[in-house]
């Protein structure tokens, strides 16, 4: 069969994300079926995803939803009309099956099978595309397969995790890979999948698991120099949270250091106490940017979030990796249950220590369903359990008046570039592109830091 896949994310703030669950699902499928990529990236406007249409003739076409909105309360934007469009056009322009999948299709199955009018989904982990793809060629019955929803299934059941390789396997074709080499040069790679912590707002473990499965670390590397050779100028590790299991993180860092990896590279960090000499083994092989996953600095607020860690070890990770000479991010998302003035306080006055660091604001959380925060919000009687959240919702401690949280980190950046409330705004967006226009590469946030 062929087959058409089409990554739908077009969101470039702060920075284009290369979509590199398309590649999983196409390194599943290619062995099996023609498959072609039409990223929205490098094909949309003028008819020109139309033209792809026309010109592959696809029997299936699948959709890979990445975002639902941009999950920032104080500048919310949601996708769900861009996508309907999208489909609207598919349907004109082919009578073949059309498929959701993706992370964002996976929070909201249900809702987006009714808003999108899609023939299939996929829930979870996009390789199980491939048995839907087999049962429709062999003209055998889709209902009952595991991790596929139709029109009439139950989509709120999610599969258990995939058990069969997911090693990337990505286009290695110019046009594929410009877009993102001249807007950062940032390309992703992921080592593992599925995440055992239990934070009370977070998806991860709905789309992916709770169970580690981990990519061996030479294959890691691998991918990794293959994505040097295409042209990366810096390599983005997409896992939840990279150290979450510190001893295959550091068999990552030394694969990269044996195969001669030369582009520098970073990920998402759960700020734990580290290991000693953690994060000089990472500055050694190459890291170069570390971001926090810190949410807030009062141990009651990280108690009620649920975290791993408490004050004191954001403290000794952030001292770790400030010593081993790496530009450092920390991410805060306050206003969730639990904050009141003086956690907010805690937090902010705590902030002060954290030295050498850009420092990211997000005011309230967002909130999905099948999390712990879902379940406070229905209890507190703040949405019902009937309610849509398509639509963003956010839930904001009801002890801390509405648009406080904005003020007080207002007040007390004091005009700091290094304080940012959300992804930065527009200004933040146009100063990020013009520095990758003049060839920058990598996140960028660093030149924030004074």
């Amino acid at each position: 069969m062929k087959v058409l896949l089409i990554s739908a994310n077009t969101l470039t703030r702060p920075y284009p994300v290369y979509p590199l669950g398309l590649d999983h699902v196409a390194g599943a499928v290619a062995e099996f079926h023609e498959v072609r990529i039409a990223d929205l990236n490098l094909t949309e406007g003028n008819g020109a995803v139309e033209a792809v249409i026309h010109e592959f003739r696809p029997d299936v076409i699948g959709v890979a939803i990445r975002n639902v909105d941009t999950t920032d309360s104080t500048a919310p934007e949601g996708f769900m009309a861009s996508y309907r469009d999208l489909i609207r056009r598919i349907r004109q322009s082919a009578s073949v099956p059309v498929v959701l999948g993706g992370s964002g299709f996976t929070i909201f199955p249900a809702e987006m099978m009714a808003m999108l009018d899609a023939d299939y989904g996929v829930v979870g982990e996009g390789e199980r595309f491939l048995t839907l793809l087999n049962a429709l060629e062999r003209a055998e019955a889709t209902s009952g397969l595991s991790g596929i929803v139709t029109r009439e299934s139950n989509a709120g059941d999610i599969p258990p995790a995939w058990e069969g390789r997911f090693g990337s396997s990505f286009q290695n074709e110019p046009d594929h890979f410009d877009f993102y080499l001249q807007k950062g040069g940032m390309l992703n790679l992921q080592t593992k999948r599925g995440c055992r912590f239990r934070c009370i707002y977070c998806t991860y473990p709905r789309i992916e698991g709770r169970r580690f499965r981990f990519i061996p670390p030479d294959e890691v590397a691998q991918t990794a120099r293959r994505l040097q050779e295409a042209g990366a100028r810096y390599i983005f590790i997409t896992d939840a949270v990279f150290n979450g299991d510190a001893d295959h993180s550091l068999a990552v860092a030394r694969a990269f250091q044996a195969i001669g990896l030369s582009v520098p590279w970073g990920g998402y960090f759960a700020p734990m106490h580290p290991p000693d000499g953690y994060y000089r083994e990472m500055a050694d092989s190459g890291m170069t940017h570390v971001e926090f996953g810190t949410e807030s600095l009062c141990d009651a607020v990280l108690t009620a979030y649920r975290k791993q860690f408490r004050v004191a070890d954001v403290r000794a990770a952030h001292r770790a990796a400030r010593d081993a000479g790496l530009h450092i991010a920390h991410y805060f998302l306050l206003g969730g249950p639990g904050e009141t003035p003086d956690t907010l306080d805690q937090t902010l006055s705590n902030i002060d220590k954290l030295d050498r660091s850009v420092l990211f604001f997000f005011c309230g959380m967002r909130i999905y369903p099948h999390t712990e925060l879902y379940d406070i919000a229905v209890k507190e009687g703040r949405i019902s359990s009937d309610r849509n959240l398509l639509e963003p919702v956010y839930y904001r401690s009801p002890s801390v008046p509405p648009g406080e949280i904005v003020r007080t980190v207002q007040e007390k950046a004091g005009g700091r570039l290094n304080w940012i409330i959300g992804s930065g705004g527009e200004q933040a967006a146009e100063n990020i592109a013009r520095m990758y226009d003049k060839g920058y590469a990598g996140p960028l946030w660093e030149y924030l830091i004074r």
